[in-house]
């Protein structure tokens, strides 16, 4: 059943002629019989008998009155609520996270602070993941984006940094030269068994000599803290550990590669209030929560960038 003929229909009936219900749908009157007509069509009865005084329902037509300007009034308050929980924002919000990106949580308990009415789900995975099969609104992803069926919006960029612990250091000495790096024994992250993890450095890649990798960067800081290992982290989760003393940067002047971190959504859907509100967020607030700019910068601005 057509839907637009319906709602003709109805106006026909409540303006008392098809001549006022073209006026008030503001559309010939033309328009309007032959919409009623096809409806009678489809249905296969005569909903209305016309005269010269009008129109008048037939019994079929007024069951059909009944029934479907009580359906139409259900469908405008569904309308005015879901637009009234857009204007309020409330409603659901779904997200994707890398795990271990831990500055995340205290920006998202911020936004629900601002937004209190909406209820934040987070999935945390590295998988690449299909947001329309998993349910996801918005994935926060680093790296380069090539998936043509999303909309990225950039946030910011960073650099991991190698670090390692002053006893680590004391008891294999300072690490000024690549070359040097090579001979100790370092952990890495990997994305699997089956591959091998590779340090990208301005002037040179290398294998680093692992004695442990693994797809957890928390357990590489936790294992480079205590002393036996040198390994690369995240400077967000570097941080802390390099303000307090308990690791150092090693090669500063030897940044690693510029990681991108972006929000993606899907391209085919028109984002609700909640999703442009997350968004525009994130934007606005990123840099409160992710430190980055402030690590491994010293002597590395003026020749790569901020990053």
């Amino acid at each position: 059943m057509d839907l637009n003929a319906v709602q003709m229909f109805i106006q026909s009936v409540q303006a008392g002629s098809l001549s006022a219900g073209a006026e008030r749908a503001g559309i010939p009157l033309a328009t309007l019989s032959r919409q009623v007509r096809k409806l009678e069509r489809q249905l296969g009865i005569q909903l209305l008998e016309r005269s010269v005084r009008g129109i008048r329902l037939t019994d079929a037509g007024m069951r059909l009155y009944e029934h479907a300007t009580r359906g139409l009034d259900a469908f405008a308050e569904a309308e005015r609520s879901v637009r009234s929980d857009q204007a309020q924002l409330r409603g659901r919000l779904r997200l994707s996270l890398p795990t271990v990106f831990e500055p995340w949580w205290e920006l998202i308990a911020a936004f629900q602070r601002q937004f209190p009415n909406i209820e934040v789900n987070v999935y945390s995975t590295d998988r690449r993941i299909d947001h329309l099969q998993d349910g996801i609104d918005v994935a926060l992803r680093v790296g380069a984006i090539t998936h043509e069926a999303m909309l990225a919006r950039r946030l910011l960029s960073y650099r991991h940094v190698v670090v390692a612990a002053p006893l680590f250091l004391e008891r294999f000495g300072q690490v000024e030269t690549i070359e040097v790096l090579q001979g100790l024994p370092c952990a890495a992250w990997c994305r699997d068994a089956n591959s091998r993890p590779v340090w990208r450095f301005k002037d040179q890649t290398i294998e680093p000599r692992t004695v442990m990798t693994t797809n957890d960067y928390l357990h590489l800081r936790q294992l480079v803290v205590a002393g036996d290992v040198l390994t690369e982290l995240p400077p967000f989760l570097a941080a802390e550990a390099l303000e307090s003393g308990k690791l150092r940067e090693v090669l500063p002047h030897q940044p690693l590669p510029a990681q991108e971190v972006n929000l993606l959504y899907p391209l085919h859907r028109n984002p609700s209030s909640i999703v442009r509100a997350y968004l525009d967020f994130c934007q606005k607030s990123v840099h409160d929560y992710v430190r980055v700019a402030d690590i491994g910068s010293k002597g590395r601005d003026s020749e790569s960038g901020a990053g």
